[in-house]
């Protein structure tokens, strides 16, 4: 058996799960999440616990088997406590603003970028160096914080860009320039 997809998920109070067919909804304080599960995975419901049980133990079944936990798992945690990604920038003029719901960056381009936040995705910028994504749905929270990365990654010399907050980004050294040249 799987050591993860055998786990069961505790269903707190405040979180109602309901299934129909594949179909999975979790709606919480934070939200609603709904996700179509692979037909050949069960849940099965037990005073307050999910259990996912699978068919066989080939090695597809195997794997799907403990997936399928992780992100059922992973909805109940996103509805009632939510998730984060901070975000670092660094650079001379780069900096981050909010107007309204919009995320505005400067990043040094002749023009500022400006990032709408699907559905379900909240920006705070703490300073203007620093923000964070934040929303229920795990993936979506860090889709949207690789793209705005992908905005202005961290470059290799200066360490300039974008970059998730405790990314350590490898620096290189730059010119040499002239050691000992010749007469």
């Amino acid at each position: 058996m799987s050591r993860i997809g055998r786990m069961p998920i505790s269903i707190p109070q405040e979180v109602e799960v309901t299934q129909a067919g594949t179909r999975l909804t979790v709606k919480g304080p934070l939200g609603t999440l709904e996700r179509s599960l692979h037909p050949e995975m069960r849940v099965e419901r037990e005073d307050g616990t999910l259990r996912i049980v699978r068919p066989t133990d080939e090695p597809r079944h195997r794997a799907l088997h403990g997936l399928t936990r992780t992100l059922v798992n992973n909805m109940i945690t996103g509805v009632t406590t939510g998730y984060t990604k901070n975000l670092e920038i660094s650079g001379v003029g780069y900096r981050a603003q909010l107007q309204g719901e919009k995320l505005v960056l400067a990043l040094g381009y002749s023009h500022p970028v400006e990032v709408v936040p699907p559905a379900g995705i909240k920006f705070i910028v703490e300073t203007p160096t620093r923000l964070s994504v934040s929303g229920a749905d795990k993936e979506l929270v860090g889709q949207v914080a690789a793209d705005i990365r992908q905005r202005r990654k961290p470059e290799p010399y200066k360490g300039k860009g974008i970059r998730y907050a405790g990314e350590q980004i490898l620096r290189k050294a730059g010119k040499a320039g002239k050691v000992g040249g010749t007469k």
